[in-house]
């Protein structure tokens, strides 16, 4: 008597067993191919996360690798040009309603016009007089923040209201095209207020908004794994009590 009919009671049934071996198989799979992805996904935030933390380094002109640079901590030179700002839809780390500001940022090393996102400010305090000291220095300064791709537009986001300044989602090219100049296809999130003296913006908004579920998935994949073959070894233990019986119970 093989192993698996002591366990069962009686023979593997046919039609059950073609049944459970190649779904069982393809429950480990998933359970392990959702393991190969929690290890590669924790190495990704990993990186994300020193580099999130690491040295600020300054920022070259001209095209960038963007995979190599997003969450990068950089610094660049340049000026501000505070006569225009645009206000991002965003809630702050607590979750209340407010904006992002982002400023148009010319570069002095002729890397030509950049976003800078200054940070948070509530619904009530999106006109700047009513946030005293919150516009951005003048002259040439130097801004340290993190690389950042803009996300798209969601399917459930709405479209983007440049007469009313009003952003639903980073356009920066139609941000560009609202101060009549090109603008790098990235921006940087300021990591510190520019100014400790003032409330507002409020700087080092920068959150990583990546998923990680993969461990929760494999959980689930091999929990069906394992109540399968549970199924199958009770059914087939009661099939060996009819049996022994005469007849179903």
């Amino acid at each position: 008597m093989s192993m698996l009919t002591r366990i069962l009671g009686t023979r593997p049934a046919l039609v059950p067993t073609l049944f459970t071996i190649p779904t069982l198989i393809v429950l480990i799979g998933l359970g392990t191919w959702q393991v190969d992805r929690l290890q590669w996904k924790n190495a990704l935030l990993d990186r994300i996360h020193e580099r999130i933390s690491g040295p600020a380094v300054p920022l070259p002109p001209g095209e960038l690798p963007l995979d190599d640079w997003e969450y990068r901590r950089v610094s660049v030179t340049g000026s501000y040009l505070p006569e225009r700002e645009f206000h991002l839809l965003a809630t702050s780390l607590r979750g209340n309603a407010g904006y992002q500001v982002i400023t148009p940022f010319r570069r002095a090393d002729g890397g030509g016009i950049l976003l800078v996102n200054r940070g948070w400010i509530p619904t009530e305090r999106k006109a700047p007089a009513d946030r005293p000291g919150s516009m951005p220095p003048e002259g040439e300064t130097t801004a340290t923040g993190i690389v950042r791709i803009p996300w798209a537009q969601g399917t459930f986001v709405a479209d983007n209201d440049p007469d009313r300044n009003l952003w639903f989602w980073p356009d920066l090219a139609g941000m560009g095209d609202q101060i009549g100049q090109p603008v790098a296809p990235y921006m940087v999130e300021l990591v510190a207020r520019e100014d400790p003296e003032a409330v507002f913006p409020m700087g080092g908004q920068t959150r990583v908004n990546i998923a990680n579920n993969h461990l929760e998935y494999a959980l689930t994949w091999y929990g069906f794994a394992v109540a399968l073959v549970v199924i199958y070894i009770l059914w087939h233990r009661r099939l060996a009590r009819e049996t022994e019986r005469g007849g179903p119970e």
